[in-house]
């Protein structure tokens, strides 16, 4: 099969209230790795009501090109929907390779888009890069419970699709300058084709917390908090430092925490400036979704404890002890 028509690498930047989400911005920056790679156009593709402020943003995160369309259909997410005006500018354009967020809406798009054009879709990738001498991208994923990774190649059809979790990549350089191609396509999707709607949002966090995904700095606790009520100490030290409590999959296994604040391959996928492990042992798959933090701090009574070998900052400590020292001094230091 020749694939000379195929060309640029798309980036699904998603948006929700008219806001671009992080996880498209971050993916403009991979995006652009493999567009170089490929010596082909990096695209962004928005869709919404209001496009404005996410068409301003991939262009200042490095789009050559931005497809955008708009309707009133497509103020909230559906796979009817968005699915319909994806495919149709695949039809028209014939992307190289599409580069989705790895969100709830994001997968279920990504998979409706990988069925209907009878191609490859790799989930939940941690690398990208282009093998140069067979021009696919190489898409690379924890594999066996994250103990091993996996490079898995499209070679047979196109586009090549892959997610990508929130956070698992930094954003781009910011580039205010950028003057990226804008293309407004008219696609509408009557009423009748939409067969599910948004009623309502269930708030996932309450209004004063932060989002994993979102957060400059974690507080995270696993088994070595031996209670749900413990995890109190873990909120002062995050309050005093403007961050959220994360936690380990134990923690959430022993009904401490709920799943929304599990980091790791089977939660979310973190990328703060400083990461708190306490109490966490360190195995692969917690290590997975937090080892791009900017500074790691782990506190732990074991010595010989895995998440040591990643953290930047070990304290071999009783961390009922050693946070509350923590939380004094640091509020010593704001009020002097």
């Amino acid at each position: 099969m020749s694939f000379e028509t195929w060309k640029d690498v798309w980036v699904f930047v998603e948006c929700f209230k008219d806001q671009p989400k992080s996880v498209g911005l971050e993916l403009l920056g991979q995006g652009r790795k493999l567009a170089e790679g490929l010596k082909q156009d990096l695209c962004a593709v928005v869709i919404g009501k209001d496009t404005k402020e996410a068409v301003k943003a991939a262009g200042e995160y490095g789009a050559d090109k931005i497809y955008v369309v708009e309707g009133e259909e497509y103020e909230d997410y559906s796979a009817d929907a968005y699915g319909n005006v994806f495919l149709k500018l695949c039809e028209l354009y014939h992307p190289n390779t599409i580069l989705v967020g790895a969100t709830v809406n994001g997968r279920d798009l990504g998979s409706k888009i990988a069925v209907s054009l009878r191609t490859g879709l790799t989930a939940d990738c941690t690398a990208l890069s282009v093998d140069e001498e067979t021009g696919n991208v190489v898409w690379e994923r924890p594999a066996f419970g994250g103990n091993l990774y996996a490079q898995i190649l499209c070679s047979e059809t196109r586009p090549q699709m892959g997610t990508c979790r929130p956070g698992a990549f930094k954003k781009p350089e910011k580039n205010p300058d950028n003057e990226p191609v804008v293309i407004r396509r008219e696609i509408r999707t009557p009423d009748e084709e939409i067969r599910t709607k948004v009623i309502d949002f269930i708030k996932a966090c309450d209004d004063n917390d932060i989002r994993l995904d979102e957060a400059e700095i974690i507080v995270s606790g696993g088994r070595g908090m031996k209670s749900a009520e413990n995890f109190v100490l873990l909120k002062e030290l995050a309050d005093v430092l403007n961050g959220t409590v994360g936690c380990s999959r134990a923690a959430v296994d022993a009904g401490w925490m709920p799943q929304t604040k599990q980091v790791g391959q089977t939660g979310a996928t973190v990328s703060p400036k400083i990461y708190f492990a306490c109490g966490i042992s360190g195995a692969v798959q917690h290590v997975a979704g937090m080892s791009e933090s900017g500074t790691i701090i782990a506190i732990n009574k074991d010595e010989t404890a895995p998440i040591f070998e990643v953290a930047d900052y070990c304290i071999v400590g009783d961390l009922f002890e050693v946070v509350p020292a923590l939380v004094k001094e640091l509020k010593a230091r704001q009020q002097g």
